[in-house]
């Protein structure tokens, strides 16, 4: 049996998913504020050097790898909780996001998307 899913009343749809599938997904918390959007992303250990944010119609993307940098020579794993891989994460906006000015700001293992949307003009 195929179950249905509606997404009436929803404020976010899932956006595309992309073909290759990313093995771990950034915990995400999107707020509405008064000018736009604020998207915040957990990225412990994820050098700025090291993602990517970018948006596509509706969709903001977030494309990145957190690297394993502390391993080195003669060190054996015993036990790894922490996924070291590639990433990707897509937000779908209930409104167009081309003329939005976005801002980024990594703190504290966190990244603050600002999207500031453009005035409505009478």
């Amino acid at each position: 049996m195929r179950q249905r899913h509606s997404h009436k009343g929803c404020l976010f749809l899932p956006a595309a998913r992309s073909f290759e599938e990313a093995t771990w997904r950034p915990a995400t918390d999107i707020y509405r504020t008064p000018g736009g959007w604020l998207a915040k992303f957990e990225l412990a250990g994820v050098r700025p050097d090291d993602f990517q944010v970018q948006l596509e119609g509706r969709v903001l993307i977030l494309r990145g790898t957190r690297r394993d940098w502390l391993l080195e020579e003669g060190f054996h794993y015993h036990a790894l909780e922490i996924s070291y891989s590639s990433f990707e994460r897509r937000i779908e906006f209930p409104v167009p996001l081309e003329e939005a000015e976005v801002r980024t700001e990594c703190r504290d293992g966190m990244l603050i998307v600002r999207i500031q949307l453009q005035e409505e003009r009478p």
